[in-house]
């Protein structure tokens, strides 16, 4: 199927307005534990059901995946990836780092993103060839030319099944970069993290994992506003990627460097982001 991304796009901002709505008016209600720290609210829930029926509705060709119930597999064509919430630690805790995420993925690689921030009032917007934006104005990433000079956030430490063995490669970057970034920040939501490098609000992005759901948005997004995304060694970066680096294009090559030295240090393995 051959569809213009940006044909899309106000159905994908007409779907995160429903979301929107629903984050902002209601309250977290109950929270189910998914794992160890780790964790959904009754809001998170409503959201994706009704991002679900709207886009089912409007684009009943195009597959679906949503982080708490699943979906459509990757790989099959076209299919919408819905963060409900992204940040819902911050959610609980009345932090207002934290919105929704809808982003198109055709194959392997996303071709428009929605991101809002409802306690924000900033909507991220981008289809691929098209150029991204922030409450309709155009946005582009920022113009840091060394790390000494770079504001770097890093994904949040891994927490469940295996996340003392998961988390060491995580520290030893955090080691790493406070050695040599201006600062360093936890967002605690990938569509933050990838629209505020979008934005020149911060440098780059370093995120050891690589959920659709998480980053579909986000890189595509990133791209249009002219950051560099790439995988753990320096590929472009794919839904399939291990790890998701958006940066400005001057500081890609440094970040690629610092990381190929701890890897080669042997700080990193190929299970990191599982």
């Amino acid at each position: 199927m051959t569809i213009d991304a940006r044909s899309l796009l106000p159905i994908g901002e007409q779907a995160v307005q429903i979301a929107s709505e629903i984050i902002r008016t209601k309250a977290p209600g109950i929270v189910t534990a998914k794992g160890d720290r780790d964790m959904a609210t009754e809001v998170d829930y409503a959201v994706e059901h009704a991002v679900r029926e709207f886009l089912a509705r409007e684009t009943p060709e195009i597959g679906f995946l949503g982080e708490e119930e699943g979906g459509s597999r990757l790989g099959d064509g076209l299919m919408w990836a819905l963060d409900p919430v992204d940040g819902t630690a911050n959610f609980l805790h009345g932090i207002p780092l934290c919105g929704v995420s809808l982003g198109l993925v055709d194959k392997d690689a996303p071709t428009l993103g929605v991101i809002d921030l409802p306690f924000l009032n900033l909507r991220y917007a981008a289809a691929e060839e098209a150029g991204a934006a922030v409450n309709g104005s155009a946005i582009q990433v920022g113009d840091a030319r060394d790390l000494r000079s770079a504001i770097v956030a890093i994904g949040d430490y891994a927490v469940g099944e295996n996340a003392e063995e998961r988390n060491r490669p995580r520290f030893a970057l955090t080691e790493e970069l406070a050695g040599r970034v201006q600062r360093i920040r936890m967002f605690g939501s990938a569509a933050i993290d990838l629209a505020w490098v979008a934005h020149g609000r911060i440098d780059a992005a370093i995120m050891l994992s690589n959920n659709p759901w998480d980053t579909a948005a986000g890189v595509i997004i990133a791209r249009e506003a002219g950051a560099t995304v790439i995988d753990l060694d320096g590929s472009p970066h794919s839904m399939t990627a291990q790890a998701t680096i958006a940066a400005s294009p001057k500081l890609v090559a440094d970040l690629v460097e610092l990381i190929t030295e701890a890897r080669k240090a042997g700080m990193f393995d190929r299970k990191i982001a599982e």
